[in-house]
Order: structure tokens, then sequence, then C-alpha cells
């Protein structure tokens, strides 16, 4: 008879609610006519954070997903547009080592799509094309978050109290 590993851990990640918490529309550019492509630079962050629970249930959680998007012609905003996305999550049967990268990386790749169709509506109904944005690799945006917060610590003097 051999040992063998013990099974996986049954995880189960549900989305319980998911809303819009913050969003921000504004249109400095508008009437004015464009007749350039404008630059469209595009900022995502995630962010997760346990949600304490009055009668004790544990695994709950809030992920936001943060977009701020600009439309830039000549050095000026022709349109700025701010989101955040929320899902309250709940994660049971997760490793310790597991429960970040799957806050930080499958739950807002599971929230992207519908903030994505936000943030189109929100500049198609200012008067603009609707700024679809592309597919976004939450894992590799983890990872960098990790490398930077690494290379931080390794930029610290140590042995300070």
């Amino acid at each position: 008879m051999t040992d063998a590993a013990p099974p996986p851990a049954d995880i189960q990640l549900s989305i319980l609610a998911q809303f819009v918490r913050d969003l921000s529309f504004e249109n400095p550019g508008a009437g004015t006519r464009i007749d350039t492509r404008p630059d469209l630079p595009v900022r995502i962050d995630a962010n997760a954070r346990q949600i304490p629970s009055e009668d004790g249930e544990q695994g709950l959680y809030e992920v936001s997903l943060k977009i701020e998007a600009k439309a830039i012609v000549e050095n000026r905003n022709i349109y700025v547009t701010s989101l955040d996305y929320v899902g309250i999550f709940r994660l049971t049967g997760a490793p310790q080592n597991m429960i970040e990268p799957i806050l930080l990386a499958e739950c807002p790749r599971i929230l992207f799509p519908f903030a994505r169709r936000v943030v189109a509506d929100a500049t198609r109904d200012g008067g603009y094309p609707p700024l679809l944005l592309d597919p976004v690799d939450f894992m590799a945006l983890y990872r960098q978050r990790l490398d930077a917060v690494a290379a931080q610590r390794a930029q610290q003097p140590t042995g300070q109290a």
C-alpha cells in the first residue's frame, strides 16, 4: 500500500453580488471636432478585502476593479472616465496560499466583462464611439504586483527595528 497525496481541496467560489460603486464621466471635449485618432491610455487595478460578518460567516470578500480611461488629442483631454466596479464573493475550501491569487486574478477576470460594458456604455452615452477595452491578463497583473512588492522590500534596509 502506498501513501497517496491528499485530494485537492474542494474550492468553491460564488459571486453573491456585483455593482457599480462609483462611475464618473467627464466630457471637457464636448462639441469638439476630432480629426485624429485619440490616444487612449487605460489603467486597471484590482483590490480585495475580507468582509467581516456579523453572524461569523467566513470567506466573504469584496473585490474592486478600478478602471480609468482617457481620450487625449494634442495633449488635451477629450473625455475622462473612471469606474469602481465591485463584486461580493464567497470563497471556501481554498488553501491559504491560493486565496490572494483567486481574489486578485480570478475574481477580477469574472468581473471584467461587466465592467467593460459599463465603460463602453459611458463613452457611447457621452457622444463618442464606445471604448471597448481589450481583454486583460489579471494573473500577469497579479504577478507584476508581487514583483513590485518584492523589489520594494529588497530596497528597504534590513535590521532596523
